[in-house]
């Protein structure tokens, strides 16, 4: 049960990230804190500090994604036949390191968003997370149905 909860919980700060979701803010459909909003009740204020969490946690995210990008590009730029191995352990650890920050600030994002909610609205947003995941395993089970 703990794995699930720790798990739904991942899966939605995860979506909370993405660059492609955070587009969505402009397109003129609810974003995600409002999209939580409605789901747990969130009160103002906990919206504005989540929003404020999360504005400082995804610019910072944001910039090691486009320095973990060039670095991948310079690792890629190194499949030649006269390749560096010096250069792709070099790019490729500091790539290594780059991925740990990125996970242990994601997770502190979802940390410092969870602190934020009251026991009652982890236990809506955990009943939430249960719900989600059965509906996607249902929808796995009947796409391999079809695939048969």
């Amino acid at each position: 049960m703990k794995l699930v909860k720790l798990a739904g919980v991942a899966l939605m700060m995860l979506a909370l990230v993405s660059p492609a979701m955070a587009q969505q803010q402009g397109g003129g459909q609810p974003d995600q804190v409002d999209q939580l909003a409605q789901m747990v009740g969130l009160d103002e204020a906990q919206q504005k500090k989540i929003r404020s969490i999360m504005d400082e946690m995804q610019g910072k995210i944001r910039a090691l994604q486009q320095e973990a990008q060039q670095l991948q590009q310079k690792v890629q730029a190194e499949i030649k036949p006269d390749y560096d191995e010096e250069a792709i352990r070099k790019h490729a650890e500091k790539l290594g390191d780059l991925t740990g920050e990125m996970a242990a600030l994601s997770t502190l994002m979802q940390a410092r968003v969870d602190a934020v909610f009251t026991d009652e609205q982890r236990e809506e947003l955990n009943k939430r997370m249960e719900q989600m995941q059965k509906q996607m395993q249902q929808r796995r089970m009947q796409q391999q149905m079809q695939g048969q």
